[in-house]
């Protein structure tokens, strides 16, 4: 599945307030509740499950990326939610530096194929500097949408949308 299929407006957030790595899943998980993408019961779970992930290993990755995710049996449908940190925020980055993209991913339990497609996917469009920038740099959900769903149409993609369809 394509980022630009599971994010929409109501999960993107320009501007996290939080800058402890707990606290940024937290206000993620908020935006996840207040569109109803989870309920509260499913929020729980998901928090137990999300957290118990970065405990084992961090999900911060490199070039200012974070992708903190977990699975869980009550939710049916993947979903995620992505904020902006122009601060950072320390999610224990295998480079060290902090994390300025947080993409939280929610994926059903026993969808392993999807899980694996997706996360491959994020990879290779964050993968680019100049689309990063350009994300850290719009103004609101819109045009960070408008960003990664031109960047997945556009020609460069084509090899990995064929490959993981």
């Amino acid at each position: 599945m394509l980022l630009g299929e599971i994010l929409h407006r109501g999960v993107i957030k320009t501007t996290l307030e939080s800058t402890e790595k707990y606290a940024v899943i937290d206000e993620l998980l908020d935006l996840l509740t207040d569109t109803k993408d989870l309920t509260m019961a499913q929020r729980l779970a998901v928090r137990d499950a999300v957290v118990e992930r970065e405990k084992s290993m961090s999900t911060g990755m490199e070039m200012g990326i974070a992708l903190p995710h977990g699975t869980c049996g009550s939710v049916e449908n993947l979903t995620g939610a992505l904020g902006i940190s122009q601060g950072g925020v320390d999610f224990e980055c295998l480079d060290g530096q902090p994390a300025h993209l947080v993409l939280l991913l929610v994926l059903p339990r026993n969808e392993f194929q999807v899980h694996v497609r997706t996360l491959a996917g994020i990879s290779h469009l964050l993968n680019d500097d100049k689309f990063r920038e350009k994300l850290m740099a719009a103004s609101d959900a819109d045009a960070i949408l408008k960003l990664i769903r031109k960047e997945e149409s556009s020609s460069i993609f084509d090899g990995f949308r064929r490959r993981f369809k």
